[in-house]
């Protein structure tokens, strides 16, 4: 808070003259109760203040002197502040001391002890700064208490890495200097501004008891973080929370139940050990308030409206909160523990602290159902973070759930990879935007303190690992997680923020690891003195138990009976999941899609049914498409000529790139299908060609999205432009695609090269999730490809490796789509509307139909390829004049590879070569996945030539020339006769 600066007002004594002929006259003051006039003898007379404060800047001495003689009348017809000048002013104060500033709230409080003191002629600068100074002792400790606070359980580390005190912060007597106060001070009483809560109901407290409830407000263990909030009633309402005598205070059955809670939390870890000593869990111990606190969000969610979370988690703690959170069936997560055992149903493909699991139930303490969602998660830690928020704004989506009341997401993190993973900062920047919001995630830190050996010290450079949630002014909420009580309280606090402002909240538990990085792990190795304290310390069961005893809350022999009730909860399930042998994977989905796979209780045919339309559908999707079906809307003059181009092409009957997307998505959008087109610049395209936003020329922000005006009863399409964000919008968009099978869900790369900072999406969710999670995803990924001249990162998207991940089973999803550049304006690389009515189907290879059929037992070539490639090598051949004895076959789906088709246009072509033809470098693109794929197809036993590219590491040259030169050389070695003779 800016201190005030006391002016010295200067004050101009009117002349003898002036002040006889004042003296002597009367003045007319107008008095808005009588209208009348009244004669007034001042006591003594002053013109005009002269100061620079913004009190009394540009007040005119006409108005001072009325003001004047209108206080002399009626003291409370001025403002309070001119009151107490007038009367030091009047009391004979010297000049400087009559003028006071304001300072709004605080001198209107103040003004009852200014005005007593008058008379005795008091020191009033003195009260004034007192007050001030007490003002800016309340805000340092809002501001900078959580450094102080008591957060580490084991009492060996600071956990904003600073062992040093902020200077404003009083720990002794000596502090007070700082703000111009002394001992003496400590028992004066001080009026409260309206910025604190701590007074409760009363509005003044002495010195000393202000810095105690300052101190068990924020110094005890609990530290806040939310004076950076920039919203007034934001920061308010959490002062309210945390300030207020007597807030955080617990029933009877409050703490029975959170010590029920502790432990179910505490005795699954040990049973887990007992039983299974030498296996990995990643277990909880050392913040099993972590159970509680999760349900305490969950609880209290619940009564405010929500009816589903989704949650996400690392490893850590994630087989507890299956149990004792989720309510997994005990035995299910037992006999996963049992190396012999072997899936019942497919997959089974990952660890036991991976998987997921969706479960609908009662909530007891609410008695309303609630489901919910723990989506799985690999090893990458924080790759989940998007993944979950894209899953959440589906089901908000899907359910009408437009503001978050009654589908939410809590994310849980661990420290190191929460400060370390850029993921997070991804996710966070999704978390206000208009498309990509979910109202609002609970973020839960289990803060150990550590991240695997490697102290916090050496892994970060911000004084907390929740720092970077302070870009999206999200408030943190730091506890020591051994307390349960505090925990609790702020887990409360923060379920309460999300269901009020609908943004984010981070809740730090501040704890520790009792076993190393596993149960097999020595962290003596690394952190002998944190490990020292860890064997010495108090589980936090049995200090919440003492406690509670000592109180007189539960009797012993009650905490003792709740122990064995669990323990034999466990014991039965331990036996049961031994005569189970069997392992259900599904029980393990996070959630599933029902009902894809089967009709009518009978599996369901995967074949591609027909995909053309009626000639009216493709009239009237392109009617739209080339319109603007918003009235008095003012488009760019170039825009214009692109739509009349497309009205154009609809007259012919022919579809570019462009046109041919706007069919499609709009055919599935009349048929009631969402489609969502998400990525960067997405609205308009990369390349100017898609335009599916319009913007008014004439007024800011107005917009028209004329896929939206089809039909009344169409489904919505969303296409937003994100975030310059691959990892976590494509992370997003994969979690929306996983709510519902029947939707269309795009993620576009600006260009393809851009998946390569997706690619932990791709490999670990993407590739995999069938056969880890049993975890269907229709995802489409559309990936700008092709090598054009723009230089080595902006030509490939990388086709070898989605190759190389690719089982070739016909039932994989999703779909990678490697989309064209060039072609988005090539006038051969159209479509007639007779390839898209009725009957027609999606062309997996695309067989040669010109010349060559005319006499095919003379081709003496057959060139597969795929791609832009085509067009290059079609001008070529007919350039050199071989039309009739090259054919040239188009793969459009390379996996699963088209081994029918291949093989029927090796048979057209009895006496040709098999070339394969790639403009990428011969170790990249397509030709190590084909080949094989080709000579298995091939009865013949006849080589595959290559043409393309020689080996490169880098995926395109930066040189125009070299591009070009490298694009003559491997024409010529297509069509070159002699061309392969090197290749034997």
């Amino acid at each position: 808070m800016h201190r005030l600066r006391t002016c010295a007002v200067r004050l101009r004594p009117l002349t003898a003259s002036q002040a006889a002929q004042t003296a002597g006259q009367q003045r007319p003051i107008t008095a808005s109760s009588t209208g009348g006039k009244r004669t007034f003898q001042p006591i003594r007379c002053y013109s005009a203040p002269v100061a620079s404060e913004p009190f009394l800047n540009g007040t005119s001495s006409n108005y001072v002197e009325e003001m004047y003689f209108a206080w002399l009348e009626n003291p409370k017809s001025v403002h309070k502040s001119w009151d107490v000048f007038f009367r030091n002013a009047n009391a004979g104060a010297p000049p400087g001391a009559a003028y006071q500033s304001p300072l709004t709230a605080a001198t209107s409080l103040l003004a009852p002890q200014l005005s007593s003191l008058v008379g005795a002629q008091p020191n009033v600068e003195k009260l004034v700064e007192d007050h001030l100074a007490v003002q800016s002792l309340i805000r340092a400790y809002q501001i900078r208490g959580h450094h102080v606070a008591q957060l580490d359980p084991l009492g060996i580390m600071d956990a904003d890495l600073d062992s040093c005190v902020p200077t404003d912060i009083i720990t002794s007597s000596d502090k007070l200097g700082f703000y111009g106060l002394d001992e003496s001070d400590l028992d004066k009483v001080f009026r409260l501004p309206t910025t604190t809560f701590i007074g409760g109901s009363e509005s003044a407290l002495p010195l000393k008891e202000i810095i105690r409830r300052l101190e068990m407000a924020y110094c005890q263990h609990i530290g806040v973080e939310f004076m950076f909030i920039n919203d007034l009633e934001q920061c308010q309402w959490i002062r309210q929370k945390f300030e207020t005598p007597g807030l955080m205070q617990f029933n009877l059955e409050e703490k029975r139940t959170l010590l029920a809670r502790m432990v179910r939390s505490t005795r699954f870890e040990e049973f887990l050990q007992k039983k299974w000593s030498a296996e990995k869990r990643f277990g909880l111990e050392g913040c099993e308030s972590l159970i509680p606190a999760l349900k305490t969000i969950i609880d209290k969610s619940s009564g405010s409206g929500v009816d589903y979370v989704i949650m996400g988690m690392p490893h850590r703690g994630r087989l507890n909160v299956l149990a004792n959170v989720i309510r997994k069936e005990l035995e299910q997560i037992f006999c996963q523990f049992d190396s012999k055992l072997e899936a019942a149903d497919e997959g089974s493909g990952d660890v036991k602290y991976h998987l997921g699991m969706y479960h609908r139930r009662i909530n007891r303490v609410t008695d309303r159902n609630i489901t919910l969602s723990l989506v799985a998660n690999p090893s990458h830690l924080e790759a989940v973070d998007p993944v979950v928020q894209g899953k959440t704004k589906a089901e908000q989506f899907y359910s009408g759930d437009n503001d978050g009341k009654r589908v939410m997401s809590i994310l849980l993190h661990g420290d190191a990879a929460f400060a370390g993973q850029g993921i997070v900062y991804e996710t966070f920047h999704l978390s206000d935007l208009p498309s990509y919001t979910t109202h609002g995630t609970v973020h839960v830190v289990v803060n150990n303190q550590i991240g695997f050996t490697t102290d916090p010290r050496m892994a970060r450079s911000s004084p907390y690992p929740t720092d970077v949630a302070r870009v999206v002014n999200a408030p943190i909420f730091h506890v020591n997680a051994d307390d349960p009580e505090a925990v609790i309280y702020v887990c409360k606090v923060a379920a309460e923020w999300r269901a009020t402002f609908h943004k984010d909240v981070v809740v730090d538990l501040v704890c520790y690891r009792r076993m190393g990085h596993n149960e097999m792990d020595e962290p003596m190795f690394t952190q002998p003195l944190m490990y020292k304290q860890i064997k010495k310390q108090k589980p936090v069961l049995q200090k919440y138990a003492e406690k509670l005893i000592a109180e007189g809350v539960v009797s012993r022999q009650e905490y003792e009976e709740e122990i064995a009730k669990y323990d034999k909860i466990c014991e039965e399930a331990y036996a049961r999941s031994k005569d189970e042998k069997i392992l259900h994977i599904k029980h393990w989905l996070d959630s599933p899609w029902p009902g894809f796979f089967t009709l009518d209780g009978q599996p369901k045919s995967m074949s591609c049914p027909s995909t053309g339309l009626t000639e009216e559908s493709l009239n009237h999707i392109g009617q739209v498409a080339s319109s603007v079906p918003v009235e008095d809307f003012t488009i760019h003059g170039g825009l214009s000529r692109i739509l009349k181009g497309r009205a154009e092409m609809v007259r012919n009957r022919t579809v570019d790139w462009a046109l041919a997307e706007y069919m499609a998505f709009g055919s599935l959008l009349k048929e009631g299908i969402h489609v969502r087109l998400s990525g960067q610049d997405v609205e308009r395209g990369t390349f100017s060609h898609r335009h599916h936003v319009l913007h008014d020329q004439n007024v800011d922000k107005r917009t028209c999205i004329p896929m939206n005006h089809l039909s009344p009863d169409q489904a919505p399409y969303t296409v937003c432009n994100s975030s310059l964000s691959e990892y976590g919008v494509l992370g997003f968009e994969l979690g929306f695609a996983m709510a519902s099978p029947n939707a269309l869900i795009l993620w576009e790369a600006q260009f393809g090269d851009f998946h390569n900072t997706a690619q932990g999406i791709i490999d670990q969710f993407i590739s995999p999730g069938q056969a880890k999670w049993v975890r269907q995803n229709g995802i489409v990924l559309l990936l700008p490809h092709g090598l054009e001249g723009m230089g080595p990162e902006h030509s490939s998207a990388r086709p070898e490796r989605f190759l190389q991940m690719c089982n070739d089973d016909p039932d994989v999803m999703p779909l990678i789509i490697f989309t064209p550049k060039s072609l988005l304006r090539h006038p051969e690389a159209r479509s007639s509307f007779d390839e898209m009515l009725p009957g027609t189907h999606f062309q997996r290879l695309i067989p040669e139909g010109g010349p060559a059929l005319e006499r095919p037992e003379e081709v003496k070539r057959l060139i597969f390829c795929t791609g832009k490639v085509y067009y290059e090598l079609t001008k070529e051949r007919k350039n050199r004049g071989m039309e009739g004895t090259v054919a040239i076959a188009r793969m459009e789906q390379l996996s699963p590879f088209p081994f029918d088709q291949v093989k029927a246009e090796m048979e057209r072509f009895p006496n040709a070569d098999v070339v394969w033809c790639q403009e990428e470098h011969k170790n990249q693109g397509y030709y190590d996945y084909v080949k094989p794929r080709i000579r298995t197809t091939n009865q013949r036993s006849k080589p595959v030539w290559y043409a393309g590219r020689e080996p490169a590491a880098a995926p395109a040259t930066g040189n125009k020339n070299t591009h070009l030169v490298e694009l003559r050389r491997f024409l010529d070695t297509a069509f070159g006769l002699d061309a392969f003779k090197d290749q034997q």
